[in-house]
């Protein structure tokens, strides 16, 4: 096996499949790459069995073959490199041969065979929508996921594919973030499921600001997303997803308007004077006006008054201010849209000119 390739066309498919290697290994061959050459063509595969990222090359001077070479090193050399180096990548026996320049290395490898690979998989629907739309989907929700929650379902994000929409949701049981957009072709029939955070956030450093379309493929156990020259393939959390839209707060009459940055200014200096362990803030409401006011143990105080399109008459509620300015970063909209019913009650936050993604804080007893 052998091929010759410009080192930046070598480096952009090396950082999409090396992000899914973890450093620490139940098995040697899950810290390499499996490299494939196969009619002028190079295909890149990396894994830690629960998420897959493959992306392929054109190649020249190339001679069919694979090899499992070490990811980290491959990858490290190749960032190295200065710009326009032509890399040749040779197999001697069970030792592969870089050449760059003036430099040589000579890296260790395993058999291509001891290389678990996600082949075919049971697919049962797909849906075709742009890149940047399912890159913003997924951006407006991701910051909600949960991290090492002992509810495993809740370690990830769900996917809800509905008639003619598909919503991405997340939750750690404090918050909730969902955004939805229209498909053009209908889906077969309606079907959830959840993939985990590591898939979530290898997706997000996968997807780019180019134009063009992403194939995204449903299957019992896995979810596919095909992109360009690069196929994402992971596991699915086998658990059923909250019922979200009951957590969704309906007949939250009491409506405030606000400028979306002067409200997330606000919110990040009195954040300052919060408690450090519950970050708790409160909103107070009257005619006309939000109030924000922060405490601490150590009795220090921060107050700040903002205008607001809002007609409640004394409401008082507390919520973590982290969660507040998460679910602001995640809205677009000039103005913000901030929905409550009592002081027991969550809120509801989203873009006062758009209502394509949502977001449920629950509220905190200061």
């Amino acid at each position: 096996m052998r091929f010759s390739i410009q080192r930046e066309a070598l480096l952009n498919p090396l950082q999409q499949v090396v992000g899914v290697v973890e450093r620490r290994q139940t098995l040697p061959v899950l810290a390499n790459l499996l490299v494939q050459v196969d009619q002028g063509r190079l295909t890149l595969t990396g894994t830690d069995l629960e998420v897959e990222m493959r992306a392929s090359v054109p190649v020249e001077n190339s001679e069919n073959g694979s090899i499992t070479i070490p990811a980290r090193k491959i990858f490290d050399i190749v960032r190295a490199l200065a710009d326009g180096t032509r890399v040749d990548l040779k197999l001697n026996g069970d030792r592969v041969s870089v050449h760059a320049g003036r430099s040589r290395f000579t890296l260790a490898t395993l058999p291509a065979e001891e290389f678990p690979t996600i082949d075919e998989i049971d697919l049962i629907d797909k849906v075709q929508l742009p890149e940047a739309t399912l890159k913003e989907l997924m951006e407006r929700t991701a910051f909600a996921m949960a991290n090492q929650d002992v509810r495993f379902y809740l370690n990830g994000m769900l996917l809800d594919l509905r008639d003619s929409g598909l919503r991405c949701v997340a939750t750690d049981g404090h918050r909730l973030a969902l955004a939805e957009t229209r498909l053009d072709k209908k889906a077969s029939a309606a079907r959830q499921i959840i993939i985990p955070r590591k898939g979530v956030l290898e997706l997000l450093g996968l997807f780019t600001s180019e134009e063009g379309d992403a194939t995204v493929e449903f299957a019992r156990n896995h979810l596919r997303v095909r992109r360009h020259e690069v196929v994402f393939t992971s596991k699915l959390i086998d658990g059923r997803f909250p019922d979200y839209e009951a957590v969704i707060p309906l007949g939250a009459d009491k409506v405030l308007v606000l400028e979306r940055e002067g409200l997330r200014s606000s919110l990040q200096r009195a954040a300052i004077l919060s408690n450090e362990k519950y970050r708790g803030v409160r909103l107070e409401v009257s005619p006309g006006r939000l109030r924000i006011v922060a405490h601490n143990p150590e009795q220090e105080e921060a107050v700040e008054e903002l205008e607001a399109e809002t007609s409640v008459n004394e409401l008082a509620i507390g919520f973590n201010v982290g969660y507040l300015l998460d679910a602001l970063s995640a809205i677009g909209d000039e103005k913000v849209r901030i929905q409550l019913r009592d002081a027991q009650s969550s809120c509801l936050l989203q873009g006062a000119e758009h209502d394509h993604v949502r977001h449920v804080v629950m509220p905190l007893r200061l």
